[in-house]
């Protein structure tokens, strides 16, 4: 089992980080000492157990990365990024920490 940071966004919830990982809300919210499942921010880092090997399917963006940068690291294309990550809203604007899947 791996484990992965993931950096909450505004508009996530625990429902669709838990389906991003393959987890469940539950399991996120006891790994995290989370007594209220709708309590989450913007910015908060949380520690999740997942299923799969992060590394085979899932990249965690770091500083300085462009989606051309991880679309070249992956042998992809950027259109590829945009189309498994539904997410991204400006392809220009991306963040560390950030979960992005590089595989479908």
């Amino acid at each position: 089992m791996a484990t992965v940071n993931y950096t909450v966004r505004p508009g996530d919830t625990l429902w669709n980080i838990a389906e991003k990982f393959d987890t469940s809300v539950n399991d996120i919210a006891r790994y995290n000492g989370i007594s209220d499942v709708n309590q989450i921010y913007p910015g908060q880092v949380l520690r999740i157990a997942t299923q799969f090997p992060v590394a085979s399917k899932w990249y965690i963006v770091r500083q300085g990365d462009t989606l051309s940068s991880i679309a070249d690291r992956y042998n992809t294309t950027v259109e590829r990024l945009l189309q498994l990550n539904c997410c991204i809203y400006d392809p220009n604007r991306i963040y560390p920490g950030q979960v992005l899947r590089v595989k479908p």
